[in-house]
């Protein structure tokens, strides 16, 4: 009897020591570390950039034509003005004439475009007040023959214009250069001097990887980005206006036009404001 007692004690006491023991055992304390973010990279469609212009590598096999970017100071009793009739073109290379207060005034003065018909813009300080003021625009081709020519009505204030060429006009054929002109003539003289810029354009096709590209790309701004690295310029220039006028509030838009402008070194026009395409009289 004595020795079944001592064994249920023996018993008892080993199935409440592994109780005991855990219960006097500090467990060490868990410190929680914070959560990290999980930092998703951005999709293509966030990542948005600024149009630039890259020149082209194709200008480098074209005959330059030397042009006039911005117009000389007061001719043909034009009034002063503080920025000059000035062209939205490339200056591929500047020549420095005189003590002019507009600098790159005459250089090598052309771009690229892929429409048939494109668009060209300036921008005119001249106005439509002016009594007996005229403006006209000349395309030429590279025989020198007109042909395209009409007249432009001043804008209202200062302002970028845009001249399109009208469904009338042959198509510009690719590999070809032709020369334009805007003629500002602030009387109706015909012996005076016009203030005019002068330049040159040609057309190009795009190249089948610029064509998948574009094609990969949505959005129109992303595609003007493309344009502008490729160095097609009137393109660029023609599709961010367009939008500019759609979204005249647009602060982004607006940066783009002026990032445009100012890799071409245009920052004195680019804040300037549009008129709708193409003013004509």
């Amino acid at each position: 009897m004595k020795w079944l007692l001592t064994t249920a004690l023996i018993l008892s006491g080993t199935t409440q020591y592994p109780a005991q023991l855990i219960a006097q055992t500090k467990q060490p304390a868990t410190i929680k570390q914070p959560v990290q973010p999980v930092k998703t990279p951005a999709s293509p469609q966030q990542r948005t950039s600024r149009p630039v212009f890259v020149l082209p590598k194709t200008l480098t096999g074209l005959s330059p034509i030397s042009g006039r970017r911005a117009g000389m100071g007061s001719r043909d009793n034009c009034p002063t003005v503080p920025t000059a009739l000035t062209a939205l073109v490339p200056l591929l290379k500047e020549q420095k004439v005189g003590k002019q207060i507009d600098k790159l005034v005459i250089g090598i003065v052309e771009g690229l475009t892929t429409s048939e018909r494109p668009t060209f813009w300036f921008y005119v300080p001249y106005t439509q007040d002016l009594a007996n003021s005229s403006a006209k625009f000349i395309l030429q081709d590279s025989a020198g023959t007109n042909i395209y020519e009409d007249a432009i009505a001043l804008p209202p204030k200062p302002s970028i214009i845009g001249i399109s060429l009208p469904e009338n006009v042959t198509s510009l054929e690719v590999g070809k250069t032709y020369r334009w002109y805007l003629k500002v003539h602030c009387k109706q003289e015909t012996a005076s001097v016009p203030v005019y810029v002068e330049g040159g354009i040609q057309r190009i096709n795009l190249a089948s990887r610029v064509i998948q590209q574009l094609q990969a790309i949505p959005d129109p701004r992303q595609k003007i980005v493309i344009y502008a690295k490729e160095g097609i310029w009137f393109d660029a220039l023609t599709m961010l206006a367009q939008i500019r006028l759609s979204n005249p509030n647009d602060a982004s838009v607006e940066k783009d036009w002026q990032t445009l402008l100012q890799s071409v070194n245009l920052d004195n026009v680019a804040k300037a404001p549009i008129v709708n395409s193409t003013n004509r009289q």
